[in-house]
């Protein structure tokens, strides 16, 4: 494994143990706290938060994938996690914070969309590996 990889593999298991931080704080720390529409939201940022760390970490593990195509990919799961979970966290718990989060509305589906580009980039880099 070459050391890119295993800093995807790092950053991949640090971002899946806050996601379990995170959603263990949602089912218990905030539930008392905020709306079920909220608490739905805040659960939806840990799930897309999840689902992307595990595919970071099949991409720094896979051997099949090139290291031009993990990079970009890696960029764009770990952009599109920041925006669109970090700001969908920051949303849903809004009502708890001293100040307006509204600003971070138009980042989710920047978030979205970058998650969306490194799904299709890395569809397009296996469409076209060159097989020996």
């Amino acid at each position: 494994m070459n050391k890119f990889d295993k800093k995807i593999v790092v950053v991949a298991c640090i971002l899946a143990a806050i996601t379990i931080g995170l959603g263990a704080f949602g089912a218990h720390g905030l539930k008392e706290m905020l709306s079920q529409e909220s608490l739905s939201t805040f659960e939806t940022g840990v799930r897309y938060q999840m689902y992307h760390s595990l595919a970071i970490l099949i991409l720094g593990l896979s051997t099949q994938i090139p290291s031009k195509v993990k990079k970009i990919v890696f960029w764009f799961f770990l952009f599109g996690i920041i925006f669109f979970s970090g700001s969908i966290y920051l949303l849903s718990i809004k009502q708890l914070l001293s100040f307006n989060v509204s600003f971070l509305g138009p980042i989710t589906p920047i978030g979205g969309l970058l998650f969306i580009l490194g799904w299709l980039r890395l569809g397009y880099g296996l469409l076209t590996i060159k097989r020996g």
